[in-house]
């Protein structure tokens, strides 16, 4: 992020240069210069009695030396010194003021030579000619050394002249202030300095805009330095001489004063005529110029301008600039000019005479906290808070403005967030406000209310309240006040504010404050790593931990009491015990609260049956078993057996009422909770696993949801079982046959349901959410029980590999549920859209995508067509099946599945045509000519000769295939071969040409014209690619030739027109550029048209087609119905 604009560092050089200090003093007090002088004299008469001391053996040879280099650094021009490292400007520029002194016309010669250097031109001007010189024919010879190339670039990347733009701005300072006590005031030197600047900041070439701009912007600056000095001792002198009038004595006093008053006033008039010289002649023309750079150093220059001269510049005369800006189209311009206006209305004395300027562009800078570059609004949000504490933003305009703390860049989001926090919650913008509730305004309770009223916007989305917690936490102590939010939760008489929603909200907040003082990130971000803590963060976290369970040991159990009925809010009270200091229950003596709270999350996981809180009562139990110690470990893991005692016999029961035709809802929710809790546990189901089995095969007619609860938790015990057999040293065959069982009854159900075909609709959700756990179940089942993974090992016997019709069967499954519209999910009813996320399109694409990645399964039978389905089903999909074309590229050849996919894509095509339903072949034609071009999309580069062997396979495999039906299927060259044939060297396109002309040597394609027509239409584009290609190449060749030496067109560039007012950047800059000259590139590029369609003629001969056949291709096309797909236009 850039800086905000501030004046340069040659304010703080210049205090090095003695000399400049002491004449500033002398001015401010001149009564006191002649007893100065005597001092300095008497200093230096005792100096000089004093003896000298002995010279050494080597002083003579110092001395030399010490002359040499001085004699050295005065022959070093001004440019030189500049292209320096900047230490000898200072004494630089005292001599060359001590030279103008002495000889005004060669020091004005010397320095104007250096003006010209600077830009980059070697041009000077004899001093007998400096009068008689007009500057207009001097800016003219300069524009056309710049047209013939004679122009040096300063700002190159060339390390010697790293620090050229600082050496010469440090430069300039130092000259303003050398001269502030003489030169700079005589109308001759800076008149002179100033016109030849303006001119050439004014002229085309860019070279000269820009550091003729940098140098008049920081005149200005310099002006205003002096100025500043001479202000001060303006209002003094004006002081001194009222007291003097008061005493009604005429004398020289006041002689004296009403002179220097005199002559301060008339300096500073000309110091600011002088700026506005600049600011009309060159700020006016390059704030809007073509280079973004220099429009850039224009609006920041101003900024410090309005900032440290608000005299002159704070007027709406000036500050319109700033306003009109904000529009640019660079970022950086953008910015700068935000930066700039935050420095001003930072300023309270600033903001009365800004009113008018924020009435004009404040909606403006509203709508910038939006700007599509993240640093823009960032800076944006910071102005937008000054104007809010200044009381210039009406409150109903910030509607929209608060959307963005939903937005995605963490940056803008931040920065919102701290906004809020200080206009809407801590109210420090507005102090009648912070001040009418009295001293309880800033308590934690307050602005904790303020922060319930934010949330109850977003309280029917959990997750855009994450985003609002997360972007206000850092600003807002309250959130951290764990005993204050606790105090509010068990309010016996909550305040009217305080309403069941605001106690969900309060509760949520409290839950994702918790995770953010222990570290945790409550939104997802694009970086899924692991953040890095240092030693000192990871400290801080385990403090948080200890104020936390400090804070909760004796209030937790009535806060679970208090919300046990309640389902939104278990979820995220239980959740905060991971993040505990659980040792401190033993240090502390409450073991009872320990306890206690155990008992209670056992009666929450049996009290609710939804997935958060089960989920969450499963972790905090799983975490009081592991993280606990002595006997509250103890405690904590006979509670889990006890609630796996409980869990079975409440499964057994609710099965028995199914069997005995009773309600399946106990049986469904008992499923949920043991699934969540095999998740993280292993539950011991030896029992009551052929008891689901059973279920399965007696009741076919059993709820889907049912049914999808009972595969999932077979799959997770058999996953189990399997981890168990494989982390043993000794494996019994019991075991081996146990698991082998409970494998084959998983399969066997599951095959059933493959094989009992049906059509999934949008109205049927329950059985295609069945599907989809299905679809994810078999895959990771036959993953987890690859055969290639036991071959050749003791376990050998549990290798399995899936039939062939089983694997079709399981992909006509997978490809309806890809088919389902989206629309169905969203229809989705409340139970079913907590596993969302499990049971969607992406899922069933990772599915396939793992069993083909691991070969799992054979690529040949399930690759294909997983990417012939490439780009139909969304983004994310979309990058799924990209993500396993680069796992396949790195195995080996892939030629054979990506034609085979093609090929896949086209059938269907075909297949739409058999129907007869012409919108549906016209668009499946449309997504085999889309997913063509996106296989061969990455054989660009050097990837075109790399995998030059994988294109020719496509190619010549996939005419194969076209020809194998001619011409039924001809039209598959156009719709999937164009795009790879186009990937290979002209040579091979010529010999596909003729193979594929040698194929219709013995037919009469003119017989069937339409059916032939893609054939036609397919050599044609050949041709033409081939031609291009050809004609590209050789006509590069000839122009880099011909244009070495192509004369440049004279430009006629008048004096005058360098300095009118009404110049604009846009009549500028296209000359200094490859831009100009346009009639004549245009001319080149007839010529060049001209020269391809010869060649082009040449090589039509030389490929020997003949005429006859030609006509006989035009007259067929012509002829032919528009309806069959074209692509001819496609190849260009």
């Amino acid at each position: 992020m850039e800086e905000e604009p501030v004046a340069p560092d040659t304010a703080t050089r210049r205090s090095k240069r003695t000399r400049a200090e002491v004449r500033q003093a002398d001015f401010t007090r001149t009564d006191r210069i002649e007893d100065e002088l005597e001092d300095e004299r008497e200093e230096s008469s005792d100096e000089f009695q004093q003896p000298r001391p002995k010279p050494k053996r080597n002083r003579p040879n110092e001395g030399a030396s010490t002359s040499a280099a001085a004699s050295r650094k005065a022959d070093l021009s001004l440019t030189d010194v500049i292209k320096g490292d900047g230490k000898e400007i200072p004494e630089v520029v005292k001599r060359w003021v001590e030279h103008y002194e002495r000889n005004q016309k060669s020091a004005m010669a010397e320095l104007l030579t250096m003006l010209f250097e600077a830009c980059g031109a070697k041009h000077s001007i004899l001093e007998e000619n400096i009068e008689e010189t007009d500057v207009d024919d001097v800016v003219v010879a300069l524009v056309n050394m710049a047209k013939r190339g004679e122009v040096e670039d300063y700002q190159s990347s060339k390390r010697g002249f790293k620090n050229f733009k600082e050496n010469l701005v440090y430069f300039w300072d130092n000259l303003v202030s050398e001269c502030q006590n003489g030169p700079l005031f005589d109308q001759s030197l800076f008149d002179r300095c100033l016109d030849y600047i303006i001119a050439l900041s004014c002229t085309p070439p860019r070279s000269y805009r820009q550091i003729a701009s940098l140098m008049g912007l920081q005149l200005v600056t310099s002006f205003i330095n002096v100025a500043k000095i001479l202000g001060p001792q303006r209002e003094t002198t004006q002081r001194q001489l009222d007291a003097e009038k008061k005493k009604n004595i005429e004398g020289p006093r006041v002689e004296s004063l009403t002179k220097r008053l005199s002559m301060t006033h008339e300096k500073i008039t000309m110091l600011e005529e002088m700026m506005r010289k600049i600011f009309t002649g060159l700020f006016v023309h390059r704030y809007r110029d073509i280079d973004p750079d220099i429009r850039m150093s224009c609006i920041e220059s101003l900024g410090v301008w309005v900032l440290s001269y608000p005299s002159l510049f704070l007027q709406d005369l000036y500050l319109k600039y700033l306003g009109w800006t904000l529009n640019d189209k660079s970022s950086g311009v953008r910015k700068i000019s935000v930066l700039a206006l935050q420095n001003l209305y930072e300023v309270d004395a600033n903001v009365p005479s800004l009113n008018l300027f924020t009435q004009r562009f404040y909606r403006r800078m509203l709508e910038l906290a939006d700007d599509i570059d993240i640093s823009v609004s960032v800076c944006a949000i910071g102005l937008v808070k000054q104007l809010l504490r200044h009381e210039l933003v009406p409150d109903e305009e910030l509607g929209s403005f608060y959307d963005l703390l939903i937005d995605d860049p963490p940056e803008v989001r931040r920065a919102i967030g701290a906004l809020v926090h200080d206009h809407l919650i801590a109210q420090k913008f507005n102090n009648s406000q912070s001040h009418s509730t009295g001293s309880d305004s800033d308590s934690p309770e307050v602005h904790i209310n303020r922060m319930l009223k934010i949330l109850k916007e977003f309280s029917a989305d959990p997750i855009l309240s994450s985003y609002v917690i997360d972007d206000i936490w850092d600003y807002m102590g309250a959130m951290k006040d764990w005993k204050c939010i606790i105090r509010m939760l068990l309010a016996d008489n909550p305040s009217a504010e305080l309403d069941d929603v605001d106690a969900t909200n309060l509760i949520r907040l409290f839950f994702s404050s918790v995770r953010k003082a222990v570290g945790e990130r409550i939104v997802p971000t694009t970086d899924n790593r692991n953040p890095h803590h240092t030693k000192a963060q990871k400290e801080m976290f385990e403090n948080s931990k200890r104020d936390i369970t400090v804070a909760m040991m004796k209030t937790y159990p009535q806060l679970l009491r208090k919300f046990m009925p309640d389902k939104d809010k278990i979820a995220p009270l239980v959740g905060i015990i991971p993040h505990m200091n659980l040792e401190l229950y033993s240090l502390k003596r409450q073991e009872q609260n320990f306890r206690a709270v155990l008992k209670l999350i056992r009666e929450a996981f049996f009290k609710h049956g939804e997935k958060d809180n089960l989920r969450a009562c499963v972790k905090a139990i799983k975490f009081c078993s592991s993280e606990s110690q002595g006997e509250l470990q103890d405690f904590a893991q006979n509670q889990i057996k006890d609630l796996e005692d409980d869990l079975v016999a409440k499964l057994k029961s609710a099965m028995k009422d199914v069997m005995n035709g009773g309600d399946e809802y106990s049986l469904l929710v008992n499923l949920k909770r043991l699934h969540e809790l095999q998740l993280m546990h292993k539950v011991p189901l030896d029992s009551l696993y052929q008891d689901l089995v059973h279920i399965l095969k007696s009741f076919r007619n059993i709820d889907d949801e049912v049914v999808s609860f009972l595969f999932l938790n077979m799959f997770v015990h058999v996953s189990w079982c399997l981890h168990s057999i494989l982390s043993s040293e000794t494996v019994s065959e019991t075991s081996l046959s146990s698991l082998i069982g409970k494998r084959d009854a998983l399969l066997e159900e599951l095959d059933y349901f493959l094989s009992n075909s049906f059509q999934l609709h949008s109205d049927s959700r329950s059985k295609t959410q069945l599907a989809y756990w299905v679809c994810g179940i078999l895959a990771d089942t036959w993953c987890l029980f690859k055969r290639a993974k036991f071959s050749m090992t003791k376990l050998e016997i549990l290798g399995y590999t899936p039939d062939v019709t089983v694997i079709e069967k399981y992909w006509r499954m997978c490809e309806q549920l890809l088919d389902v519209s989206d629309d169905a999910e969203d229809e989705e009813d409340e139970e079913n859209r907590e596993y969302t996320e499990e049971t969607n399109a992406d899922t069933v694409m990772f599915a396939l995508a793992k069993l083909v990645a691991t070969d799992t399964v054979a690529k040949e039978h399930l690759a294909p067509e997983v990417i012939s389905h490439l780009g139909k089903y969304g983004a994310s999909v979309t990058e799924i099946v990209k993500h396993l074309i680069t796992v396949l590229k790195k195995k080996g050849d892939i030629s054979n599945i990506l034609l085979e996919a093609l090929k896949k894509a086209y059938q269907r095509y075909l297949a739409a045509i058999s129907s007869g339903d012409d919108e549906t072949s016209s668009k499946q034609f449309q997504e085999c000519k889309s997913l063509a071009a996106r296989l061969s999309g990455p054989y660009v580069g050097a990837a075109r000769n790399k995998y030059k062997a994988e294109i020719l396979n496509i190619v010549r495999e996939g005419i194969n295939f076209a020809f194998s039906e001619a011409p039924k299927q001809l039209s598959f060259l156009d719709g999937a071969m164009l795009p790879f044939v186009s990937k290979l060297p002209p040579s091979d396109i010529l010999d596909i040409m003729k193979g594929v002309e040698r194929r219709t040597e013995n037919v009469k394609t003119d017989e069937d014209p339409s059916g032939w027509r893609a054939y036609h239409t397919f050599l044609d584009i050949l041709r033409e690619k081939y031609l291009k290609n050809e004609a590209a190449k050789d006509g590069n060749e000839g122009t880099t030739v011909r244009r070495r030496g192509r004369p440049r067109k004279q430009q006629t560039l008048q004096g005058k027109r360098l300095f009118d007012d009404q110049i604009s950047s846009e009549d500028e800059d296209p000359i200094s550029g490859s831009d100009q000259d346009v009639g004549a590139e245009d001319k080149e590029e007839d010529d060049e048209l001209l020269i391809h369609s010869l060649r082009a003629s040449s090589k039509l001969r030389s490929l020997r087609v003949s005429k006859s056949q030609t006509r006989t291709v035009d007259s067929n096309l012509a002829a032919e119905d528009l309806a069959t797909p074209k692509t001819s236009g496609a190849s260009s």
